[in-house]
């Protein structure tokens, strides 16, 4: 297993061996390739904050990303991301929504089985997350930061997968994108206490004393939770990229705060999948 990175045009963006599959299409955007300017530059996804971004260059943006995976813009469901645990069940009724069309919800996961639906979740230190059950042809996106992880949304993405689809954990293929790692994302104790209050010691492994200070392991902590839910081992491709570290890559909350873009992952059942 492994993350590779990819160009069409001026997009660079990563896709994950675990997942390629003729059944659906999928990519983790860098910020390069696109045609938002100065702290946006270039290739960002969020059109609201302090100082918004241009909303005509965010939609070009988007449809640059969706040129190079093969996605149709009009198929794109998005999400307000809350930092909770909702996991959503995309369908047709959602088709554009948060990108053609408004919509009332939020969630930070969002699961389909309907071709033709393109699901997209963002980041900018947070992990994010593409999952496929080739066997039930579903798919999930997910956005767990660290209050996501602690409600261990990844694995009960997962199980909603399960629930709704008939998918068994054992099958669903899952790649965990860039994001902070345990280099970068250090923290006072509260980061720490909720990892532990909700995973008991086994949180342990993945919390480091630095000073008086922790830091965390978020992507290992998923990872470790989704083997708990029945992922297999094998089945789990984690990408080493820290977005903190890799400023020329990717925006970063911690070292820019909120004056930035977002990065994003999107995952697709085609059309003719039907």
């Amino acid at each position: 297993m492994s993350f590779q990175t990819r160009q069409y045009h001026e997009v660079v963006y990563h896709t994950s061996s675990v997942l390629e599959n003729k059944q659906i299409f999928h990519g983790f955007s860098t910020r390069l390739g696109g045609v938002s300017g100065g702290r946006f530059a270039s290739l960002n996804f969020r059109a609201s904050g302090p100082e918004p971004d241009d909303r005509a260059n965010v939609q070009e943006n988007y449809r640059r990303f969706c040129a190079a995976l093969g996605a149709d813009p009009a198929g794109l469901v998005l999400s307000k991301q809350v930092h909770e645990d909702t996991v959503r069940h995309v369908t047709g009724a959602d088709r554009g929504k948060y990108f053609i069309v408004p919509a009332d919800y939020t969630a930070d996961a969002l699961v389909t089985d309907e071709p033709g639906l393109s699901l997209m979740v963002f980041s900018a230190d947070c992990i994010i997350l593409l999952l496929h059950d080739p066997v039930t042809r579903s798919i999930g996106a997910v956005h767990a930061g660290w209050r996501g992880t602690a409600l261990d949304l990844p694995a009960k993405t997962v199980r909603e997968m399960g629930r709704l689809f008939g998918a068994k954990p054992e099958n669903i293929r899952i790649a965990i994108g860039a994001g902070i790692g345990p280099c970068c994302f250090e923290t006072h104790g509260d980061v720490p206490d909720a990892m532990r209050a909700a995973f008991g010691g086994g949180a342990e492994d993945y919390i480091k004393p630095r000073g008086a200070k922790w830091t965390v392991d978020l992507k290992a902590i998923n990872a470790w939770r989704l083997r708990e839910a029945g992922a297999a081992a094998e089945r789990i491709d984690v990408c080493p990229l820290c977005t903190a570290c890799r400023p020329d890559l990717y925006w970063s909350h911690r070292i820019t705060g909120d004056r930035r873009g977002v990065q994003g992952a999107l995952i697709g059942l085609p059309e003719d999948l039907r």
